[in-house]
């Protein structure tokens, strides 16, 4: 008997596969079935493949994710391309409708320190060049300073003081201790004030000898200065105390105060007025009796306003002055302020001699002697010397 034939199961064509997933395999159907499937399959896959393609096509790319950059840093190199491409273009500018970059946010720079002591410098500067301009006693308001005479030097080039120096007839001991800041001759002694707190006084002494007389202690709060003699009366400033004190002159008994406004600095007495310094420029005339201002006069000579007027004395209708911290006497015409003479008084103390010394300080003159007396703060000689024309050669 013949063995029946096997029946061969037609093979199906392979199914298209699936571009992103694979579908699990699907039982074996029966062959018409499984050809009429396969024939389906084979006309539709070119479609889906080409689906498949566009949908891919038209899924968005992912962007690979890139690290942020500062937005300061962005801005300005955005603001630096667009500097570049508008330096290629030339000068033209962009339209309304173009972008602006926004300019990068920079830190302000440090703001510079004040220069807190310049300002202060120039401060001092100005309050140095005031003082020497109106004086240490200008800004006393209340007193009334009565007539002030401004010196007139006439037309055409100024006319310059004679040229003197001291000549040196007799030398003579002197205290040391003594801060010299008034001096006057009267009746064959020497009346001096001297300053410095504490250690203020008058005194009387002898020429020859440099001895004191008689003395009287100031208070202790005061700095005594300038001397002046009317009638039998002595008067002496205070520094800055704004008070004059009288004295007698036989016995030195202290007889009343007076007071004034701003500094004291000389004083002397030109048988009508008491002339007083402050260590402007100014010379302001007093009545005796009420100690109030008459008049002021300024004084200069051919270069401008003469400061620092310090100790006086009153000689035959001129008023001579220590020009305060130099070895310099001036004559001054109290009628107009005029400077008239330049007294040089330098070379007086040798160098040793000048060592624990001030300045120089003290006028006075002996009229039956027709010389001067002068001296200094601490100096250790008293001199009796004469004011004689600077010699053409020892300009």
């Amino acid at each position: 008997m013949a063995k029946p034939s096997k029946r061969k199961r037609p093979k199906s064509k392979p199914k298209a596969k699936e571009p992103e997933a694979k579908k699990p395999k699907a039982k074996e159907p029966d062959a018409p079935a499984a050809e009429a499937r396969a024939a389906e399959a084979s006309e539709v896959a070119p479609d889906a493949e080409t689906n498949v393609g566009a949908d891919r096509e038209a899924a968005p790319k992912r962007k690979t994710k890139k690290a942020k950059k500062p937005r300061a840093r962005a801005a300005a190199e955005e603001h630096a391309r667009e500097g570049d491409e508008g330096d290629d273009e030339g000068d033209d500018e962009p339209g309304d409708d173009a972008p602006t970059a926004k300019p990068a946010r920079r830190r302000p720079p440090p703001s510079p320190a004040r220069p807190y002591w310049l300002i202060a410098a120039i401060a001092v500067v100005i309050a140095i060049v005031v003082y020497q301009r109106v004086g240490p006693g200008a800004a006393d308001g209340g007193e009334d300073l009565g007539d002030t005479h401004d010196v007139t030097l006439g037309g055409g080039a100024p006319v310059g003081p004679e040229e003197l120096r001291v000549t040196v007839f007799e030398r003579y001991p002197h205290d040391t201790d003594a801060f010299t800041q008034g001096l006057l001759w009267h009746d064959g002694h020497l009346y001096e004030s001297t300053g410095l707190r504490g250690e203020s006084d008058v005194r009387v002494v002898d020429l020859t000898t440099g001895r004191v007389l008689q003395l009287r202690s100031n208070e202790d709060r005061l700095f005594a200065e300038g001397l002046a003699r009317v009638g039998d009366e002595l008067f002496q400033l205070s520094w800055q105390a704004g008070e004059a004190h009288v004295w007698s002159l036989n016995n030195l008994d202290h007889r009343r105060m007076l007071n004034y406004d701003g500094e004291g600095w000389g004083l002397c007495y030109d048988g009508r007025h008491l002339v007083m310094s402050d260590g402007s420029d100014r010379l302001a005339f007093r009545d005796p009796v009420s100690f109030q201002i008459d008049h002021v006069v300024r004084v200069q000579d051919e270069r401008g306003p003469v400061r620092r007027l310090n100790e006086l004395e009153c000689v035959d209708g001129a008023v001579y002055a220590n020009v305060w911290q130099t070895d310099r006497i001036v004559r001054i015409d109290p009628g107009s302020g005029r400077v008239t003479a330049r007294i040089d008084a330098s070379g007086l103390l040798t160098r040793e001699e000048r060592f624990g010394a001030d300045v120089l300080n003290g006028i006075a003159w002996i009229p039956e002697r027709e010389r001067f007396v002068i001296t200094g703060k601490h100096w250790p000689w008293l001199y009796e010397v004469g004011f004689v024309p600077v010699e053409e050669d020892e300009d």
